[in-house]
């Protein structure tokens, strides 16, 4: 995990909220056509909607959580799913509280 780029990614509220609603998708998000929100993830559309931004500027903030390590994504056909990686928010947890 680079720190600076996991830094930087929260520097923003958008990519802040992000994670918070990927946090508990179920709460936050609508259903989705036979994907499951919390094995899958969310869906880009569900995500820029709630946003209520452009889906370009949408996917520029999830790409630069996913360039930091800390959501995945996930291809199914021509949709992208996106939900955090546990580990690694945890890792940076650990990692503020012996390091910083």
């Amino acid at each position: 995990m680079d720190k600076i780029n996991v830094f930087k990614s929260l520097t923003n509220e958008a990519r802040l909220q992000i994670l918070e609603w990927l946090k508990d998708p179920v709460a936050h998000f609508g259903p989705q056509d036979g994907i499951d929100l919390v094995e899958v993830g969310v869906c880009v559309s569900q995500i820029t909607d709630k946003l209520n931004m452009t889906q370009s500027t949408a996917s520029q903030y999830l790409s630069m959580l996913q360039k930091a390590g800390l959501i995945r994504a996930t291809r199914i056909g021509k949709w992208t799913y996106y939900k955090r990686d546990e580990e690694a928010i945890k890792n940076l947890g650990k990692f503020i509280q012996t390091e910083l």
